[in-house]
């Protein structure tokens, strides 16, 4: 007999993440430049 791990879990949890992290990631995001040179992509940082 197989098993169906891809049931849905009846308990929802909300997720409230720190003010901190909110803005870290927005932060990130924000300075994250993609570079597309030759077919080739690059990540930039820019801070």
């Amino acid at each position: 007999m197989e098993k169906n791990y891809s049931k849905k879990s009846k308990i929802t949890k909300k997720m409230k993440p720190d003010a901190a992290v909110v803005s870290f990631l927005l932060n990130y995001s924000k300075a994250l430049k993609i570079v597309k040179i030759e077919g080739q992509f690059f990540e930039i940082i820019v801070n």
